[in-house]
């Protein structure tokens, strides 16, 4: 669905299981750091909101949205999480970079939760220009962050529910 048709930060609070047991990392690329930081800021407060305790939360900068892929399988390699949320922002220019970075990090980590046995979450905005990204980054359409940490905690829950009907 469109965003300019749902408000990123509206989801059933029911629907959302406890992430107080969970340990969850947040990759966020410091190019577009206005927007990014907004994008982290959501997602730590939503998983805050869910009872996931700071000490559980890893926060971790890379340069920039092409990196993001990296910095979330190093925190995958080096740490014992239950959800990686990769957080940037990727806005369109005059020339088609836009369109070899959107690319990249969409393919890199799509690879990354088809290698690793964790969730690993998109939250990359990919603009066309600034206004679009304030709107979703805690604008008029809500916030990425949000969302993201909500994929994040009901992807988590269900690995674990998964595991849990294995061992059964």
């Amino acid at each position: 669905m469109a965003t300019n048709l749902k408000n990123l930060s509206d989801y059933d609070i029911k629907s959302v299981p406890s992430a107080s047991e969970m340990k969850f990392g947040i990759v966020t690329a410091e190019w577009n750091r206005e927007i990014t930081d907004a994008l982290l800021k959501g997602a730590f407060e939503t998983l805050l909101k869910h009872g996931a305790k700071e000490e559980n939360i890893l926060r971790k900068y890379v340069p920039g949205s092409i990196e993001l892929t990296l910095g979330a399988q190093f925190m995958a390699e080096y740490s014992d999480l239950d959800a990686i949320i990769c957080l940037g922002c990727v806005i369109q220019g005059e020339t088609r970079h836009f369109d070899f970075v959107c690319q990249s990090v969409t393919h890199g980590i799509t690879e990354l939760n088809m290698n690793y046995n964790i969730p690993f979450i998109f939250g990359v905005l990919t603009t066309d220009n600034q206004q679009q990204a304030l709107d979703r980054a805690g604008g008029k359409h809500g916030n990425k962050g949000d969302e993201a940490a909500i994929t994040a905690i009901k992807m988590a829950w269900l690995q674990l529910e998964m595991e849990q009907m294995k061992e059964s």
